[in-house]
C-alpha cells in the first residue's frame, strides 16, 4: 500500500497545437516550437513525478495527451479534461479557449466532470459577460489513493489580473485602465466565492478529504484566495499546503511559481482540507514538504512554462501505527 501521495499543479502556458492563433497578439506555434514544447513539458511531468496533476492553459487536450504519450510514467495515466471552442476564424480555423485538465495515475472513482456554471446564488454583477459561470470551468475527480481513501481533487485556474477591457477600450486613459482592472478583480473574486460554495457543497456532501490544485493569480494571503480558503470561518476550513508542510527551512526556502519584471511570487497553490492538517483530531495525513520547480524561470527557457510547477508530498497515516505500510 502507498504511504505517500505526491499532488502538483502545473500551468503549462498556453498548450495548443503549432498554427493555432490564440490570441490576437500572440502568434501560432510553429512546429519547431509546437515540438519543443510538447517535449520540455513531457520531461517537466516526468520531473515531477507525481500522481496526481491539475494542469492550465490547456488550449488542446490532444496537445496534452501527446506530451503524456512521451513521458515514461504517465502514458496510461488517467485524463479528465474537455476542450472549449470559442468560434471560427474568418479563415475557417477554429480558436480554442484555455481549461484545465486532471491526470492521475491513481486509479478515479468515477469518471471525472466540469463545473462550468457556478453554484446557485453565486453571480457576477448584473450587465457582466458570462455572469453566472467560471471563465475556466473546475475540472473535479474523485481520486483513490489507498483501498479505504478517496480524495475529490479539484483543478482550478481563477481570472488574471489582466485589465478586462470594454470594445474600444484602452490602457491610455486612467480610469478606463482602472475600471478594466476592477472587473478582472470582480471576475476573479466571484470565482472564489463560487469555488468557496463548491467546495464545502463537496465536502458536506461527501464527507472526503479534498484537494483544490490551481492557478490562483493571485498569493496565498490575497483577499480571493482567502475565499477559497475559508480564512477567518469557524468550519470547514482549506488550508494553504506550504503553510502546513513539516518541513520547513525558511532561511534557505526560494518557493515561487511567477517572475514578472524581476518580482518573485507564489500564484500556484495547493490547499488541502482539515483531514490534511495533522494537528486537527480528524486527520487522516500530513503535508510533508512543497517543492517549487522554477529553474526553466530564472533560465528563461523558449519552451517552458512561465509558471514554475508546485508539488506537495503527503503521509498518509495508519490507524494501528501512525503511517500507512509502504508497497511495491
Amino acid at each position: 500500500m502507498q504511504q505517500e501521495i505526491r499532488f502538483a499543479t502545473f500551468n503549462a502556458f498556453n498548450l495548443a497545437p503549432a498554427g493555432t492563433k490564440l490570441y490576437d497578439n500572440l502568434l501560432p506555434y510553429t512546429e519547431e516550437e509546437f515540438e519543443a514544447k510538447i517535449d520540455w513539458t513531457a520531461r517537466q511531468i516526468d520531473l515531477l513525478d507525481a500522481d496526481v496533476i491539475g494542469f492550465q492553459e490547456i488550449f488542446s487536450h490532444a496537445a496534452l495527451k501527446l506530451a503524456l504519450s512521451r513521458t515514461r510514467n504517465y502514458r496510461d495515466a488517467f485524463h479528465v479534461g474537455f476542450d472549449l471552442p470559442t468560434g471560427a476564424e474568418p479563415a475557417g480555423a477554429e480558436r480554442l479557449a484555455p481549461s484545465v485538465a486532471l491526470v492521475s495515475r491513481l486509479p478515479l472513482a468515477e469518471p471525472g466532470v466540469a463545473y462550468a456554471l457556478f453554484p446557485e446564488g453565486i453571480a457576477m454583477p448584473p450587465g457582466s459577460r458570462d455572469a453566472d459561470r467560471f471563465a475556466r470551468p473546475v475540472v473535479h475527480a474523485q481520486v483513490i489513493v489507498a483501498p479505504d481513501v478517496t480524495v475529490d481533487v479539484v483543478v482550478v485556474h481563477l481570472k488574471s489580473k489582466r485589465p478586462d477591457y470594454r470594445t474600444g477600450d484602452t490602457g491610455d486613459d486612467p480610469q478606463l485602465y482602472a475600471l478594466a482592472c476592477l472587473r478582472s478583480l470582480i471576475r476573479r473574486g466571484t470565482e472564489a466565492v463560487a469555488l468557496r460554495v463548491l467546495l464545502s457543497n463537496l465536502g458536506r456532501d461527501n464527507g472526503r478529504a479534498r484537494v483544490v490544485l490551481g492557478d490562483f493569480n493571485d498569493v496565498a494571503d490575497a483577499v480571493t484566495t482567502g475565499i477559497v480558503l475559508g480564512a477567518g470561518a469557524s468550519a470547514d476550513r482549506l488550508f494553504d499546503a506550504y503553510q502546513l508542510q513539516r518541513r520547513q527551512d525558511h532561511l534557505r526556502h526560494v518557493g515561487f511559481s511567477s517572475l514578472h519584471d524581476g518580482h518573485y511570487t507564489t500564484i500556484d497553490h495547493i490547499l488541502v482540507s482539515e483531514q490534511f492538517n495533522a494537528v486537527l483530531p480528524n486527520a487522516i495525513g500530513e503535508v510533508v514538504d512543497v517543492v517549487y520547480l522554477n529553474d526553466h524561470l530564472v533560465l528563461e527557457l523558449p519552451a517552458a512554462s512561465d509558471h514554475g510547477q508546485v508539488l506537495a508530498r503527503i503521509r498518509l497515516f495508519d490507524v494501528a501505527d501512525g503511517l500507512m505500510d509502504a508497497g511495491a
